[in-house]
Parts: structure tokens; C-alpha cells; sequence
């Protein structure tokens, strides 16, 4: 049965800071979204003055779930306790499966002019918590774009109903991660997972939700209900993000850098870190 998605919750997001002073919105991961399964964060940074965001992100560890950073606009320099190292620049993407443990730092790689970009926290099951840390890290020349009537799309993660593949490979949650741009009175439509939770959040412009019509607006998410069809319409020339995954339905214990199952897990974690046993 096709059953198309309405917004089920809109949501403004609240100013905050992280790393070392880096200015952002918290779209999931506040009092207004704790989360949306299997999601547990999702912040908008960006900005043209130095101040709001040249600290970066400093060493700090991660255990449990997966970080992803997908930029647009600026450099990312990111290096790891195993030696891993990296640019991130405008159009690319870091999709990081913390798994057991990894002590990481993102760092600006320039000192003016904007940066800004999108992070992304996905949830691991219990099953997966400890596997070992990787990385997939694309540069916009390897993520597919696939043009449509009005509009276009990157597909980072998931399958389009034309086969259009992305490139993140993913069997945890099976993500859907799409940036559309979409013209004036053009309509987008594409078939998602029935059961997965899913939010669009609008970049630029304004568009119009489902068979409802609701209007999501420039910097706000839109939570939405179950169904296997998302369509929409751009009542001005729009860009936005539209992310959906498979929901795990297992307790969630976190704090800080680390999402466990258990209270005793979030210990463990510490007590890992603070021993350097965490990588």
C-alpha cells in the first residue's frame, strides 16, 4: 500500500556551541528532538566570521555510533589516534563508524571566508557497537548526481527509484542521505522504506510537504510520519536535505562522545578513555 509522508514535526533548533567555540544549530540532539531513530544529533554549522568557528574540533574520542560530516563549503582537516588522516572540502562527505573506540580531531583548514556544513550522529546496534573503527571518505567528483525534471540530487546513501547508488555502503541502519535541489513550482518525487524514520531539512528556499501541503521554511526540519512516498513541491527555487534510516528500537545510554546500551557501557567507555584503551 503506497501511503504518502506528511511533517509530522517542524522543528526550529537551538543555538549552541561544541569543539572549541564552533557556533551551530542543534536540530536533533536538544530539547526539541532528543532524537529520531536511529538518529541521535544533527547540527547546521556555518559561518563567514573567523571567530565562530577557527578553534574547530579538538582531540576527543567517540564510541558507539557514527559520525557524518558532509561539507559545503570550506576545508575539514580531520586525523585520528591510528594515524588516519584527511581534507573534507565543499561536496564531500566523511561517514565515520566510531565502532569501539576512536580519538579524533576535525580542524578548519583555512582561517577566513565561509565554512560551513552539516553533522550527522547515526546510531550503531548493540550487536555492533565494538566493531572496528573505518572510515568512507568521498570528494564530490565520487558522489553520483542524478538529474530529474526541475531539479537535480547528490546521492551520498540509499538507492533512488531509478538506481541511482550512493556511495556509502552501510547494512546498519540503511541510510538514505540526498541533498535535491529543486526549482520554483517543480515537484520531487521518489519512494523511501515504509518503516524508516526520515526528516528533510530545507537548506535554502521553501517548500511545500505532502498531500497536506504543510510549508517547511529555510533552516528548519521537518519531522516526518510514516510511508513509502515522498512528495513535495518548491514554492521558490529550494535545496534541501532529505535523510531517512531504519530504526533500531533498542535503549540508548549516552553521554558526551560516547552511545551505549547500558549505564555500565557509558563507564566502560570512560574508564577505557581515561586508561588509553579506547584506541
Amino acid at each position: 500500500m503506497n501511503k504518502v509522508r506528511e511533517v509530522k514535526q517542524i522543528i526550529t533548533g537551538i543555538a549552541a556551541s561544541d569543539g572549541d567555540g564552533v557556533r551551530l544549530t542543534r536540530m536533533i540532539g536538544s530539547s526539541q528532538l532528543n532524537q529520531l531513530d536511529p538518529f541521535l544529533l544533527f547540527d547546521a554549522f556555518g559561518s563567514d566570521k573567523p571567530q565562530d568557528y577557527i578553534g574547530g574540533f579538538p582531540s576527543h574520542p567517540h564510541r558507539g555510533f557514527e559520525a557524518v560530516t558532509y561539507m559545503m563549503a570550506g576545508k575539514m582537516r580531520h586525523q585520528d589516534s591510528v594515524g588516519n588522516s584527511g581534507v573534507i572540502e565543499a561536496g564531500g562527505v566523511q561517514w565515520m563508524t566510531a565502532g569501539k573506540g576512536i580519538i579524533h580531531s576535525e580542524m578548519p583548514e583555512q582561517e577566513q571566508g565561509l565554512l560551513a556544513g552539516f553533522q550527522l550522529w547515526v546510531n550503531l546496534p548493540a550487536a555492533h557497537k565494538m566493531t572496528p573503527p573505518q572510515y568512507q571518505e568521498k570528494p564530490s567528483a565520487e558522489i553520483p548526481i542524478e538529474a530529474f525534471d526541475g531539479g537535480r540530487m547528490v546521492v551520498i546513501a540509499g538507492n533512488t527509484q531509478t538506481g541511482t547508488e550512493g556511495v556509502v555502503d552501510n547494512n546498519y541502519v540503511s541510510p538514505i542521505y540526498w541533498d535535491v535541489e529543486l526549482q520554483h513550482q517543480k515537484i520531487f518525487f521518489e519512494i523511501i522504506p515504509f518503516n524508516h524514520n526520515a526528516f528533510v531539512y530545507v537548506i535554502e528556499g521553501k517548500i511545500q510537504m505532502g498531500l497536506s501541503r504543510a510549508v517547511v521554511a529555510k533552516n528548519q526540519l521537518a519531522v516526518l510520519t510514516e510511508g513509502n512516498e515522498i512528495q513535495l513541491v518548491a514554492e521558490k527555487n529550494s535545496r534541501f536535505l532529505l535523510i531517512a534510516g531504519m530504526p533500531l528500537n533498542e535503549p540508548v545510554e549516552r553521554a558526551g562522545p560516547f552511545v551505549m546500551n547500558t549505564k555500565q557501557e557509558i563507564r566502560q567507555a570512560f574508564f577505557d578513555y581515561q586508561t588509553g584503551q579506547l584506541a
